[in-house]
């Protein structure tokens, strides 16, 4: 069995009205959350950061207090592990895609977040990644 590793994060940032999260559309045609595969010697968090600017040109802050890995096969004979963080982007910052594997880049509210990810793994990252926002972040509303 063949095993794959990837990091990115739930990148988000706040707003008067509360959090919005930074939803790719893949050229693929699914709706994902900022991700990539490990390079020989990355850290984790070195590569979560260099995913999600190399796909949506933003530099994020890493936020150490949350991880999340989940576990799938893309396919027959590999395991993939994918560790997602929780990264802050300042409201200011303008993104861009990386037009060969993301085609638009989306600022969502929560609800409409949720529903537009296309996988469920990735639906329950951000499910867990709100939760911990609320109970961290007592300044935002939700």
């Amino acid at each position: 069995m063949k095993r794959e590793k990837s990091c990115g994060a739930v990148v988000y940032r706040k707003t008067l009205k509360g959090y919005e999260f930074l939803i790719e559309k893949m050229v693929l045609g699914h709706y994902s959350l900022p991700k990539g595969h490990v390079e020989s010697g990355e850290v984790e968090q070195a590569t979560a950061l260099r995913e999600i600017k190399e796909e949506t040109a933003l530099s994020v802050t890493i936020r150490p207090d949350f991880k999340k890995t989940i576990t799938y096969s893309p396919k027959e004979g590999v395991i993939k592990d994918v560790v997602f963080f929780l990264a802050e982007a300042t409201f200011s910052e303008n993104i861009s895609p990386q037009l060969t594997e993301v085609e638009k880049l989306f600022w969502l509210g929560y609800n409409e977040a949720i529903e537009t990810l296309t996988h469920e793994s990735d639906k329950d990252v951000l499910r867990r990644a709100y939760e911990f926002l609320k109970t961290t972040d007592q300044k935002v509303t939700k």
